[in-house]
């Protein structure tokens, strides 16, 4: 119950359903108080956030220090195992494997597969339980891609039971003890999933995947002009920030039981 409970409420906090229930509030007391001042800007405010949370500079300068915390991971000394945590996925068989893998969770699979490649002796962790009635978990999802692109099922352990990082740091101390192990996600997830496999007392060497905030050149218009691809980068580094809050109240900032390897970024 809390489980679902924090998911619709993490939710309506996320941008668009947020600002579209202030807008409705404010067309609420336009059509039906005397309110009509407070109303205006109400749906005003509302607006221009929307507005400003959907253009590229925005958006990209909210997302970019979360990302930039850990860089991509190129190394090839020996680990022992590959954790690629899970995301938003679906099942339907008679798709394409990776078709199945929703938003973050196809690049994380595909960079787990590139560090598997460069690490071929190592094991790959697949992590994520099933969603609502869906015959086939998380983990298993992400598996069928790997295997779909190379890596021998042998070399794969499912975890599936996590419903959410914090589980699937549990989870994964479960294998890998003190071992320190590559820790794929997006990256920026990487900074909130990191604090909670330390608190685990885990070594987690940052493995980061699904870079989104843009610092190569754009088209002017591309900047200029509102897009869903923004709001969506937007959105991620709210949540992001919900998610580090929700982390903190819960006491889950503890990082001084290991000593991680997680090439921060000076």
């Amino acid at each position: 119950m809390l489980f679902t409970l924090k998911k619709i409420a993490g939710g309506l906090l996320l941008p668009l359903p947020l600002l579209l229930l202030l807008m409705a509030f404010g067309l609420l007391l336009l059509w039906f108080s005397r309110w009509q001042k407070s109303g205006k800007t109400l749906v005003s405010a509302a607006w221009m956030i929307l507005f400003c949370l959907s253009l590229q500079p925005v958006a990209d300068s909210l997302l970019r220090p979360l990302e930039q915390r850990y860089p991509t991971y190129n190394e090839t000394a020996p680990v022992e195992f590959i954790v690629v945590l899970g995301g938003g996925y679906t099942w339907n068989p008679a798709w394409a494997p990776s078709s199945n893998l929703i938003s973050n969770s196809l690049p994380r699979v595909t960079e787990g597969v590139r560090q598997w490649r460069m690490h071929p002796g190592a094991k790959m962790i697949f992590t994520g339980g099933p969603a609502s009635t869906n015959p086939v978990s998380n983990a298993e999802a992400a598996a069928r891609v790997a295997i779909s692109l190379g890596v021998p099922s042998a070399a794969i352990i499912q975890l599936d039971w996590p419903r959410d990082t914090d589980d699937e740091a549990m989870a994964v101390k479960q294998i890998v003890g003190q071992r320190a192990f590559l820790l794929v996600t997006s990256a920026n997830h990487m900074p909130r999933a990191m604090t909670f496999f330390h608190h685990q007392g885990l070594m987690p060497i940052a493995a980061p995947a699904n870079q989104m905030a843009i610092d190569s050149p754009l088209n002017g218009w591309e900047k200029a002009l509102p897009a869903p691809l923004w709001l969506s980068h937007s959105e991620r580094a709210v949540y992001e920030g919900l998610g580090a809050l929700w982390q903190s109240i819960n006491g889950k900032t503890a990082a001084d039981a290991a000593t991680p390897q997680n090439q921060a970024a000076p």
